[in-house]
């Protein structure tokens, strides 16, 4: 193609929604006040905005999303003012929801791209992996009216309980809680933790979980 085409093929999209996929790795943001993000996902911006890194020792709604392979904190960062600002990580896969007021995810804090400022959210841990996986499993309850962006290693699959996960390839789930298993032939692997050890199990009769094919941790 000559340049021409090249230039209106790749140009942003105009559109009304406040979270615009640009194309399955980029996320267009128009902020028009604050809007929370991963830090170290902007790629470019337009307009009058600043960024503001949050961070707080343990965490909590001003601070850190821990990342739960080290222990150690993944920093969000609050963006401000006026102007459009697009996101990226690692050329993973973007995912937009729309959360009506009182609807919920809760998403692994590694997979969190970003959220409106009306969204909700507490940043929690699954305590009975924390022997497995350094620093535990952090997970992220995001609670609306508002958008959320969340981000998958490749195309995701939703599914409905009953059903059990790999913990290092779950990404999200919503109206259901897990329960983690031990699969006790494989408990003597030595020096080999991962889902086909232990398990994530989701039962009831409502809700879905999201998994990807890849393991995070």
């Amino acid at each position: 193609m000559d340049l021409e085409e090249f230039e209106r093929r790749h140009r942003p999209t105009d559109s009304e929604e406040p979270f615009q996929l640009e194309n399955s790795y980029t996320l267009d943001v128009a902020v028009d006040g604050a809007v929370t993000a991963k830090a170290g996902t902007m790629v470019a911006y337009t307009g009058d905005l600043s960024f503001t890194g949050q961070a707080s020792a343990e965490g909590g709604i001003t601070g850190f999303l821990k990342e739960a392979a080290s222990g150690e904190g993944t920093p969000v960062m609050r963006v401000e003012g006026q102007g459009h600002v697009y996101l990226a990580d690692r050329r993973k896969k973007v995912q937009v929801l729309r959360l009506d007021d009182g609807e919920s995810i809760t998403v692994n804090g590694e997979d969190v791209l970003a959220f409106e400022e009306e969204i909700a959210y507490e940043v929690g841990a699954i305590d009975s992996l924390a022997g497995s996986f350094a620093g535990g499993f952090t997970n992220v309850h995001l609670e609306g009216p508002g958008y959320v962006a969340v981000t998958t290693h490749g195309d995701p699959t939703v599914l409905s309980p009953p059903v059990a996960t790999d913990p290092a390839a779950t990404v999200a789930w919503s109206d259901t809680t897990p329960d983690v298993e031990v699969n006790a032939g494989l408990s003597d692997m030595v020096g080999q933790e991962s889902g086909e050890r232990l398990q994530m199990e989701f039962t009831g009769e409502t809700g879905f979980v999201v998994v990807q094919p890849y393991e995070e941790l």
